[in-house]
């Protein structure tokens, strides 16, 4: 009986590991409190335009103000735990989109000497329909 719960166990991890999609684009971006980063999402006929910033830093948490087509947030962000970054859903569901392309944006560090904030921008969409276009200053 132990070898089979053994068995099932790995067969089980050996699937989750093989299904888990992997991002197909990565990028870091630096920003200044207050500085706002603006990402056109391009696919099939539509252009959405991702926003956000940080106002505020303290105590290892970061506040963030973000927009993805005209719906607004805000998160508050930790480098020591799980709540380190926030995931986008970039198309709709129930379309022909289904697979579901999303963004992961990570806090990935604090820069006391220039209080910058480091960003991790992962694009997850296995089927290549995104584009991402920073919009420059």
């Amino acid at each position: 009986m132990k070898n089979l719960l053994l068995i099932f166990t790995l067969l089980a991890l050996s699937y989750t590991f093989s299904s888990a999609s992997e991002y197909r684009e990565k990028r870091e971006i630096l920003l200044k409190k207050d500085e706002q980063k603006n990402i056109f999402v391009k696919y099939a006929d539509k252009k959405k335009l991702l926003s956000f910033r940080w106002t505020l830093y303290t105590d290892g948490a970061l506040v963030l103000f973000k927009s993805y087509d005209k719906i607004v947030g805000q998160n508050i962000l930790h480098l020591k735990n799980k709540s380190h970054s926030f995931r986008v859903e970039l198309m709709p569901k129930g379309t022909r989109f289904a697979d579901g392309a999303y963004m992961l944006v990570k806090f990935k560090e604090f820069k006391e000497a220039s209080n910058e904030v480091l960003f991790e921008i992962l694009l997850f969409d296995d089927k290549k329909y995104i584009e991402l276009e920073e919009l420059k200053k």
